[in-house]
């Protein structure tokens, strides 16, 4: 397992136990002591944090709002994208079995495991330290958060974004399939023609490529602001580029 000095840089606390980080890392499937009971810990540390932080900033939102963005915020697939924001893959201690299975892609063992590091880490410093870094983690998503579009998926988010623009709908196209069956990765390029946008995302099933790449084609909307069908007669940008793969949410 790689050195933990840089995760600890990039979650902006050291452990005293390292050994609690250790065990926050180790999955089941390697052996005792395993994450799972930190994990359970964790996860309700994360949940008041995020409900503490979306209260006092957010007085506009009524209790229905605060729990459907909550449930966004805390869901797999949003701890899985901070899993992979941390490199978390490259200290996850796992057994053989889910070594050769790629489980370190796994957006459940991934997710869990954001989980545990919060359990332990509450364990080793407190709430203070604790809600600290669970604010450095969410503090882009919750500096950006579109209180409508939580709880859409990204598909429906940029058609909906597209249509209010009166712009032509994305199309979608599977570029390549690539891996061992039990380990797919999925190529996927997503089109805008109304703005010459063509963007790659890749994932382990053809539905994750593609919320992965609408995903990408929403923060590119956002950069170019309010574009209109009209615009095109004027600029007309072409943007592509490839995202790292993105695994798809357990149901």
């Amino acid at each position: 397992m790689a050195g933990l000095d840089r995760l600890q840089t990039a979650l902006g606390y050291h452990y005293r136990d390292q050994g609690l980080l250790v065990q926050a890392l180790t999955h089941r499937s390697h052996g005792m002591p395993h994450n799972e009971r930190l994990e359970f810990l964790g996860d309700s540390v994360l949940n008041f944090v995020v409900s503490t932080l979306l209260f006092a900033e957010h007085a506009e939102m009524d209790e229905g709002d605060l729990s459907r963005v909550r449930a966004n915020l805390v869901k797999q697939s949003t701890l899985a994208d901070i899993a992979q924001r941390l490199s978390l893959s490259d200290y996850l201690r796992l057994g053989e079995g889910e070594l050769k299975s790629g489980g370190f892609r796994r957006p459940s063992i991934l997710a869990d495991a954001v989980e545990a590091i919060l359990g332990a880490l509450y364990l080793d410093g407190g709430y203070d330290q604790v809600r600290g870094v669970i604010e450095h983690l969410y503090r882009p998503l919750l500096d950006h958060l579109d209180v409508r579009a939580s709880g859409k998926d990204p598909k429906t988010q940029l058609q909906e974004i597209l249509q209010g623009r009166g712009l032509d709908l994305p199309h979608y196209d599977v570029l390549s399939i690539h891996g061992a069956a039990h380990d797919q990765i999925f190529e996927v390029c997503c089109a805008v023609p109304s703005l010459d946008i063509q963007l790659q995302a890749s994932g382990s099933s053809r539905r994750a490529a593609e919320q992965a790449v609408a995903t990408q084609v929403i923060a590119v909307l956002q950069a170019l602001g309010p574009v209109k069908r009209s615009r095109r007669r004027h600029h007309k940008p072409t943007i592509s580029f490839q995202s790292p793969p993105v695994s798809p949410e357990k149901p």
